[in-house]
């Protein structure tokens, strides 16, 4: 994959060249912001088998690095819903360490994380899970065709106050023979 930044370049992550930078990055939104709705820092071991469920599903995770090998954001997907007929439908993710957000760094993800759906012929409707607060990444999607497909009212608690869920939807031309079953 390429990018228009020359000092920039995607990479596969793996667990042991990206886990400890993506538990940094995770655990910051989880300390720090309502981007995720967990409590509790995330440990090595949930990397490992965050990475294992990764690997068993043949789901991306899609690193950006810079000239040094540093890695400043991810992205990914996971299966929408555990029910067989949801099984073109993935929910999708991004995140940018927090020194390097405000760049442009989740609009090249998610473009290459939408490319790779479409290469993937196994992905028909991408489903963005965001706080309702989170201006910035609802810009981000909606920028990148996303449309609002509904809000969840107080159906999460962190911080002391209800946070409501906004899901944004893409929906590609793929799979290119989709079938039952």
């Amino acid at each position: 994959m390429n990018t228009s930044h020359p000092d920039l370049r995607f990479v596969a992550c793996t667990f042991e060249r990206h886990a400890a930078a993506i538990l940094g990055i995770f655990n910051d939104a989880i300390e720090t912001s309502t981007a995720l709705y967990d409590y509790k820092a995330r440990t090595m071991d949930h990397m490992d088998t965050w990475f294992q469920a990764k690997r068993q599903g043949n789901l991306p995770v899609i690193g950006i690095e810079d000239e040094a090998g540093t890695l400043l954001g991810f992205c990914s997907w996971a299966p929408f819903r555990p029910h067989p007929a949801y099984k073109y439908t993935a929910e999708h993710s991004v995140y940018i360490h927090r020194d390097h957000r405000g760049r442009g760094l989740g609009r090249l993800l998610m473009n290459a994380l939408i490319d790779a759906a479409r290469q993937s012929d196994r992905v028909h409707t991408l489903i963005g899970a965001i706080d309702a607060a989170n201006e910035g990444s609802i810009a981000l999607h909606e920028r990148l065709g996303f449309r609002h497909a509904g809000t969840l009212p107080q159906v999460g608690f962190k911080f002391g106050r209800w946070l409501d869920l906004a899901l944004y939807q893409l929906t590609l031309e793929t799979p290119a023979q989709p079938v039952d079953g």
